[in-house]
C-alpha cells in the first residue's frame, strides 16, 4: 500500500502552509509583525501576543483564539505537529471529503483550547479561590509558589496546533485501528490504535503529575483527542 501521506490532499496541504508562514513571519522575521503590538502590554515577542492567553491575562486578545493554532514554539514543535498533519491527514480527509477534514480539525483545535482553559481555571480557583483574582493583591497573601504559578497560568501563553493534531491521530487509530507505523526510534511498528493509546496515558500521567519546567499544554492535547472523538462517535451514529 502506498502511504496516505504521498497522496497530497488539498486542505492539508493548505493547512501547512499557513502554519509554516507563520512560523516564518514570528519565528524567522520577527520584526515584520511586532509593529503590531500594542505598547505597554508586556509581550515579550510575537508569539506571546498571537498565543492563547487566560481569558483574564491583560495579554488576551479575542483573535489568539485562532492566531495560537498556527503559532509554534519552536521548530520541534512545527516540525511534530506538520508531520503528523503530512502523514495522517490525507486518510482521512480521502475518506471523508475536504469539507467534513477541515471541520474535524478546527473543532479538535477549540475542543483542546476549552479543555486548557477549563484547566487553567480549575488552577486559579484552587490557588485563589475564584476565577478572576487581582493579580496585585492576591500575591500578597500567597506562598512564593502559589504566586509563580497563578503568574505562569496568567503570562504563559499556549500555542500550537497540537490539540488538533491529536484530534487527528484519534481519528486515524479509530478509523484504521490496525494500520502499523514506525516511530523513531522504537525498532519496531507498531498498530495506531496502541500508539494513541499510549500517546495520551503519557500526557494524562504528566498533566497530572504537573512536574516543574514541564511546558507542554497536556491537557490541550488530551482535549483535542476527547473532542475528535467525541465528534468521530457522534458522526458515527449519524
Amino acid at each position: 500500500m502506498r502511504s496516505p501521506g504521498l497522496n497530497f490532499t488539498e486542505v492539508v496541504k493548505n493547512l501547512i502552509i499557513i502554519n509554516v508562514l507563520f512560523f516564518v513571519a514570528t519565528d524567522v522575521f520577527p520584526e515584520l509583525l511586532s509593529r503590531l503590538m500594542p505598547e505597554g502590554r508586556g509581550f515579550r515577542n510575537v508569539t506571546d501576543f498571537l498565543g492563547m492567553h487566560y481569558f483574564d491575562s491583560p495579554k488576551f486578545e479575542p483573535f489568539q483564539i485562532i492566531t495560537h493554532m498556527f503559532s509554534h514554539g519552536g521548530f520541534m514543535h512545527i516540525l511534530f505537529n506538520m508531520l503528523g498533519l503530512f502523514f495522517l491527514g490525507p486518510a482521512l480527509e480521502m475518506s471523508w471529503g475536504a469539507k467534513r477534514f477541515l471541520t474535524f480539525y478546527f473543532v479538535a483545535g477549540f475542543g483542546a483550547l476549552a479543555a486548557h482553559i477549563l484547566f487553567g481555571m480549575i488552577r486559579v480557583y484552587n490557588i485563589a479561590g475564584e476565577f478572576t483574582p487581582n493579580l496585585s493583591e492576591i500575591s500578597q497573601v500567597l506562598d512564593p509558589a502559589s504566586s509563580q504559578t497563578l503568574a505562569n497560568i496568567y503570562y504563559t501563553p499556549m500555542v500550537g496546533a497540537s490539540g488538533a493534531i491529536y484530534g487527528v491521530f484519534v481519528a486515524f487509530a479509530m478509523t484504521f485501528p490496525n494500520v502499523k507505523m514506525m516511530v523513531i526510534p522504537i525498532p519496531v511498528p507498531i498498530k495506531a490504535k496502541y500508539l494513541v493509546m499510549a500517546m495520551l496515558g503519557f500526557d494524562l500521567f504528566f498533566g497530572v503529575a504537573q512536574y516543574s519546567g514541564d511546558s507542554i499544554a497536556h491537557f490541550a492535547h488530551l482535549g483535542g483527542a476527547l473532542t475528535g472523538f467525541l465528534l468521530l462517535m457522534y458522526w458515527g451514529r449519524r
